[in-house]
């Protein structure tokens, strides 16, 4: 296709001067612009996503839309020209009258951020030269190209901050249960051990209150940190006290029922209690035990309690063994905490066509970390699924009614892998 002449490098019209960000800007938008064409409203959105990391505000924002609506074609096509050329005086219209001043102002802020470039005519106007057939030929104005080259880079960093997002709002929700946990502790030791509860509570509300009003990640990390271990001492604690008080009881208890009961009522307890222990031992033995395909397996101590199986499967060096590809979504590449798999599940989701809808019911019913597994599970399977947002809503609605659990999903799949391991062997 015939692409109009852009340039390669252009200088600022007036007492504006030329800087290195500005050439380097340019420089970096010319060869990455091909044929490929973008949604420009997706695009906007993408980048509003990630309006903190391109440090822009709001009303910049609405300067790049109000240009944005002066560009003819949905999509942003290099082969049509990405260079729009209205006035301020059309632009003000645009962006509900706002001043030429403050429009300037904000022009400049998404140049600086790389989201525009300018395409200054010899005269400083904008306007654009057409052909005999009224084709735009060249075209003075704002040059779109750097959000075109740009967009890989926006949607990774939207992925990363939305994730940033989940992970910050799944430790407040733990920071808050955690505190929970130790005010109840706190009350229930306060009328054994008085100083050591007032001295509980005050390292409480000490970490409490170090805590910003809109706190980071890495501040609830360490508050949760220091409450954690809070609540672990006042458990152990009160753990303890209660074994000295059941133990005293006992003593107690014992003291009268020796002195009290007689000795043929004794041996009486005695052969009803080994005639139990007996039976007992006679039934676990006559027990049959059941190995991971459902042969009987004897000499095999039970099974684990679903809920330690459950903790098992879902660890994340879990995940990733029976869920490999998810790895290359990471932010460099690699996941090596559920933050970088919540920043990979972020971009799966986006691939796959999952609906943040979707998303957002399912990390409300499921939890981000189950959610973030499933859509690993989901990857691994992209071939064979028609919809892949389809499905994850039929899971959410199973897990409402409780006919769904992760952990299934993953052994099937690490069983996939080990035969997938066995077959290359």
């Amino acid at each position: 296709m015939k692409k109009m002449d852009r340039g390669i490098v252009t200088t600022p019209f007036g007492r504006r001067s030329m800087t290195l960000g500005m050439l380097a800007h340019q420089l970096s938008s010319a060869p990455a612009v091909d044929d490929e064409s973008v949604d420009k409203w997706k695009l906007f959105r993408t980048v509003c996503a990630a309006k903190t990391s391109l440090g822009v505000s709001d009303r910049s924002l609405a300067v790049l839309n109000a240009l944005l609506s002066f560009y003819p074609k949905a999509e942003l096509d290099p082969s049509a020209g990405l260079v729009v050329f209205p006035s301020n005086a059309q632009l003000s219209l645009r962006t509900h009258g706002m001043a030429e001043t403050t429009l300037r102002r904000h022009l400049t802020a998404l140049v600086e951020a790389g989201l525009i470039l300018r395409r200054d005519s010899p005269n400083g106007k904008r306007y654009a030269r057409r052909d005999s057939k009224g084709a735009i030929g060249q075209a003075f104005g704002f040059d779109l190209a750097p959000m075109l080259t740009r967009a890989p880079e926006f949607a990774r960093e939207a992925a990363r901050l939305e994730a940033d997002r989940r992970y910050l709002q799944m430790m407040r929700e733990r920071l808050s249960l955690c505190r929970r946990d130790v005010v109840k502790l706190v009350e229930l030791l306060r009328p054994s051990d008085v100083a050591r509860a007032d001295e509980a509570d005050t390292q409480c509300q000490t970490v409490y209150m170090a805590l910003s009003r809109k706190p980071s990640i890495t501040e609830v990390e360490r508050a949760l940190g220091l409450l954690s271990v809070l609540r672990d001492d006042l458990t152990n604690y009160l753990e303890n006290l209660l074994k000295t008080q059941n133990s005293a009881a006992n003593e107690r208890q014992n003291e009268r029922h020796i002195q009290n009961s007689e000795s043929d009522y004794q041996s009486e307890s005695e052969i009803a209690c080994e005639r139990s222990d007996r039976e007992i031992s006679a039934e676990a033995a006559a027990e049959p035990q059941h190995g991971a395909d459902g042969d009987i397996v004897a000499g095999i101590p039970p099974s684990p309690s679903p809920s330690r199986l459950h903790e098992h499967l879902t660890a994340l060096p879990v995940v990733l063994k029976a869920c490999p590809q998810i790895k290359d979504y990471g932010p460099t590449g690699r996941i090596g905490s559920w933050r970088d798999m919540f920043v990979a599940a972020n971009v799966v989701s986006t691939m796959l066509g999952i609906s943040s809808e979707a998303y957002d019911e399912a990390c409300a019913v499921l939890g981000p970390q189950t959610t973030a597994t499933v859509l690993a599970c989901l990857l691994e399977r992209s071939e064979h699924i028609h919809s892949a947002g389809g499905y994850l809503r039929d899971l959410t609605r199973r897990a409402r009614g409780r006919t769904f659990t992760v952990s299934a999903m993953l052994s099937a799949r690490l069983r996939a892998q080990a035969g997938i391991v066995a077959m290359s062997g």
